[in-house]
Order: C-alpha cells, then sequence, then structure tokens
C-alpha cells in the first residue's frame, strides 16, 4: 500500500493525497507542503458539485470558503440569516434548494461565468467594508483618519465595552 497523506487542512475529513506533496524536517518537527493548493482545492470543489445526493455540512463549508464568502455573506446572497447557514454547515442539514444554489455559485464561479463573479465579489467587498473602523487621530495638533481592518466580533466586542 502506497503512503498516503490524511489531508485535512482544507476542512473534509475524506481526502487523502497520494502526490503531489513533499515532506520536510525542520527545527520544529516535521513540515508537509502541499503543491499547487490552489488547484488542488478547485478539483476537490468540482468533484463535490458533481456529487449524487445532498451536500454534508462540512462540503458545503467547503464549498462556501472556495466562493470567499462568510456564513454572513452567503446568508445575505441567500436570503438567509448567517446562523441558518451556520446550522446547515454543523448539522448536515442543508435545504435542497440551497445545495443546490451553492453548487451554481461554484459552477459559475469556476466556468468564469462573470455576473455571478462579480456578484460575489460585491458581497465580498461590502462585507470587508462593513466591519472597517475609522480610527482619528491626533497627531501634532491635527486630525487623522486611520482605517483599521476588523472583524463583526471585534467591533461587537468594542461596542459592549463602550
Amino acid at each position: 500500500m502506497k503512503n498516503l497523506l490524511h489531508y485535512t487542512a482544507c476542512g473534509l475529513p475524506n481526502v487523502w493525497l497520494e502526490n503531489g506533496y513533499t515532506k520536510k524536517e525542520t527545527k520544529y518537527g516535521n513540515a508537509i507542503s502541499v503543491k499547487d493548493i490552489d488547484g488542488l482545492h478547485k478539483l476537490l470543489a468540482s468533484k463535490l458539485v458533481e456529487k449524487k445526493g445532498l451536500l454534508a455540512g462540512y462540503e458545503f463549508r467547503f464549498l462556501r470558503v472556495q466562493l470567499g464568502l462568510t456564513q454572513e455573506g452567503l446568508g445575505k446572497f441567500l436570503d438567509v440569516s448567517e446562523n441558518a447557514v451556520s446550522l446547515w454547515e454543523r448539522k448536515d442539514a442543508v435545504p435542497n434548494v440551497y445545495d443546490h444554489m451553492l453548487r451554481l455559485m461554484v459552477m459559475a464561479k469556476f466556468s468564469g461565468n462573470t455576473k455571478i463573479s462579480d456578484a460575489i465579489e460585491r458581497v465580498q467587498t461590502v462585507e470587508k467594508l462593513a466591519y472597517q473602523r475609522y480610527v482619528v487621530k491626533g497627531v501634532d495638533g491635527k486630525r487623522h483618519v486611520e482605517v483599521v481592518k476588523s472583524t463583526k466580533a471585534e467591533n461587537d466586542k468594542l461596542l459592549e465595552a463602550a
């Protein structure tokens, strides 16, 4: 039997690599380097899109991540709550219609459908902008504004402390 690498870094528990990776010894211990990780993830996504039956929660999450969307972003795209997306991913309870919608979105993105890709990019941009903070600082008697990237959790924590 060949020496297979159980590749779990993508979030899928059932992926094994026969080749396409190298093992390295570092001063911190063993390390693994996977070649063309973006290509590997695209291949895995294309196989999941073709899968018969409904996606498992972890497969749904993998495809969402391949689209570059957070749970909140996908929820906005599908007109459902962030909590609904989280529940589907955790409980393997993805409704048929959303399973199919996500598959179509992945197929469109990877086939170069610019309308879908543009829509996904707009959602990503809105998410990034929604959670940035403007920090006003006084320097040499003048005020300057610094834009700080943030997350929803960080902003909520700041609001609670205020």
